[in-house]
């Protein structure tokens, strides 16, 4: 039997170097991979490439790796909740590349699945579409999209086995499933692993043969990054 298990983080990121590419899943603060972030916090790696769909908050997921410079380019869709991204952005100490939400989504899958690129009309005749290369179908402009890889893609599922199977929950399905089909190495970290053969696989939304090695996270913030309630 297949065991994609490692100890921790640590182990889980071997081979982490300056200058890299990375995905990291989840949507806003939610099913970030928080213990892997943490390690790339710790090991003091610079010049990443950060593709992600927000880029955390200040003091919180992506957000502390702004803070601490290690992050050269942000690929992402939505930013607006980090004043230190916004900071770098205008400074220009941060080189940016903003990519409409379902695009960014669809070039993270197409890089998983092998195609290298594909024509959307998202973006098409605004600051999007400068430079791109655009074609007609059926009296319509589409735009040609590039599919996005990774050094390394980082992920956190609900549920994983030891042969490195997912299950996401709720939101945080967003962006995690097709990371993890487009990283050379995807690295998983689960609020709980169970031995291989307990998940459902009808319930299975990532195959193990995408993750290459897995973890047990730990001490899990879940922050919310807009709470709101109902006024009393």
């Amino acid at each position: 039997m297949i065991d994609k298990t490692v100890k921790g983080p640590q182990e889980a990121l071997e081979g982490l170097a300056d200058g890299m590419t990375l995905m990291l899943g989840g949507f806003g603060l939610c099913g970030i991979p928080e213990n892997s972030i943490q390690e790339i916090l710790r090991r003091g790696v610079k010049s990443l490439t950060c593709i992600s769909n927000n880029a955390g908050v200040d003091d919180f997921g992506i957000g502390l790796l702004l803070q601490t410079r290690q992050v050269r380019k942000m690929i992402s869709s939505y930013v607006g909740e980090n004043a230190e991204f916004e900071r770098q952005l205008l400074a220009g100490e941060l080189e940016v590349e903003l990519i409409p939400q379902g695009t960014l989504a669809e070039r993270c899958r197409a890089g998983g699945a092998g195609i290298p690129a594909f024509y959307t009309p998202a973006g098409y005749g605004t600051e999007v579409g400068e430079g791109k290369e655009s074609r007609e179908f059926n009296g319509k402009m589409y735009l040609l999209e590039h599919a996005l890889h990774a050094d390394f893609a980082f992920v956190k599922a609900w549920r994983g086995d030891t042969a490195g199977n997912l299950i996401f929950k709720g939101t945080a399905r967003n962006f995690n499933p097709m990371m993890a089909t487009a990283g050379k190495i995807t690295v998983a970290e689960v609020e709980e692993l169970v031995p291989a053969g307990e998940l459902d696989p009808n319930h299975i939304h990532t195959p193990g043969i995408f993750v290459q090695r897995i973890f047990q996270g730990k001490d899990y913030e879940k922050r919310i990054e807009q709470r709101t309630v109902r006024q009393s």
